[in-house]
């Protein structure tokens, strides 16, 4: 009797211990969304030209990074038109995490035999409260919005419109979003981005080589016409959570790899008048751009020659992500980390412990652990239904 009780306590004592490591194994995080923006309508052929295809299979993503962060999941899907024609960062999801606003940069039209591109003006705004996240309304603002950002208070979104070289300005209000106004901005712009007080913007003048600072006061966006000159190209903006410091993608060869290095550029934002301080070398083509919101990293996303044609001396199957410290006023590249084909955007977890990269060309998400300013490729990557041409997440 001893024996068989004996026995039948290690039985219980090892099923415990089992269903103990099965529970701490399992995800028990609270579900927090990323967007991803599917463009199925360009691809990159083998000569590095885009091809144009049908419209009407794109989709906007809803990704769960929170649940499980180490395994992403789609969890809705809408059926509305983006393009990788324009930054990764033309969508975006409100502080409070109720609301997206997605904005269409081109509209696809039919061309005798073929497709050509041409500029759109729409604004998708989608409820994320609801079962399933259900697209609400559609705002008309400038000619070909492009990289967009939402203030820290959620009560204020920018949308730079690069076919009318202007910024859109528009207030949100609960469910309701709004063109308030539209400030011109005299050459193209590409993206725009808060600082995280909210009373200034910077937007990235694509083909003119710097960044404009825009000063904002409740819906009131002005422009003095005070620029920075940074790097060739610069595509994307990003700001530090203390809003000390600010970053841009100088993408290079108007958006394309060719084999040279490029670099991002250093803004000091508490210098008076602000100032660029640094250009850091970060291999080639940076697109994407990210700041993690611990504030120790930043991530630019580059081709480096991903997007070229395969027969050319600079072609590489694979993209990069430049891992750049961030230590006071000073920014070094301190490693690289190999992902997919033609990355463009790229998602910090909320914690700063993940960093998702979207893989145009493969499909599919990279998903990478972030452990203070070391950055690992877990291998794993997430498939999607089409090419991400851009990706977002809350606000921060």
């Amino acid at each position: 009797m001893a024996i068989r009780t004996f026995r039948i306590a290690a039985i219980a004592a090892a099923v415990f211990a089992s269903s103990f490591v099965i529970a701490a194994n399992m995800p028990s995080g609270k579900p927090e969304y990323m967007l991803v923006g599917i463009d199925t309508k360009l691809v990159f052929g083998d000569d590095g030209a885009p091809q144009l295809l049908p419209p009407g299979n794109d989709l906007i993503a809803i990704v769960d990074i929170g649940t499980d962060p180490a395994n992403p999941k789609i969890v809705a899907r809408l059926p509305l038109m983006n393009s990788v024609l324009g930054p990764p960062t033309n969508l975006a999801i409100t502080p409070d995490g109720t609301l997206a606003i997605v904005a269409n940069s081109v509209d696809w039209v039919a061309d005798g035999a073929n497709w050509k591109f041409v500029p759109d003006n729409k604004l998708y705004v989608i409820d994320l409260t609801t079962d399933p996240p259900a697209l609400i309304e559609t705002v008309a603002i400038g000619k070909q919005p492009s990289g967009l950002s939402i203030n820290r208070a959620g009560n204020l979104a920018l949308v730079a419109n690069r076919n009318d070289n202007s910024i859109s300005v528009l207030s949100i209000q609960g469910k309701t979003v709004k063109l308030v106004d539209t400030v011109a901005i005299g050459e193209q712009v590409a993206a725009v981005v808060f600082t995280p007080d909210g009373k200034r913007a910077l937007a990235a003048k694509f083909p003119g080589n710097k960044v404009a600072l825009l000063n904002v006061d409740g819906q009131k966006v002005t422009y003095d016409k005070n620029d920075l000159p940074v790097g060739l190209w610069p595509y994307n903006v990003g700001v530090m959570p203390d809003g000390k410091l600010a970053v841009t993608s100088d993408n290079g060869n108007s958006g394309r790899s060719d084999g040279h290095v490029d670099s991002v550029s250093v803004i000091d934002l508490e210098a008076n008048p602000p100032r660029v301080i640094d250009r850091i070398i970060v291999n080639e083509s940076p697109e994407g751009l990210v700041v993690s919101p611990t504030g120790q990293i930043a991530a630019a996303i580059l081709l480096a020659g991903s997007d070229g044609p395969k027969n050319q001396w600079f072609y590489n199957r694979n993209g990069k992500v430049a891992v750049l410290k961030v230590d006071g006023k000073k920014v070094t590249k301190i490693s690289e980390v190999t992902v997919g084909a033609i990355p463009e955007g790229a998602v910090f977890s909320p914690d700063g412990k993940w960093l998702y990269v979207g893989n145009y060309a493969d499909k599919s998400i990279s998903v990478l652990r972030v452990d203070g300013d070391k950055v690992t490729d877990t291998g794993k990557t997430v498939s999607l239904p089409g090419p991400p041409a851009s990706m977002r997440g809350r606000m921060q």
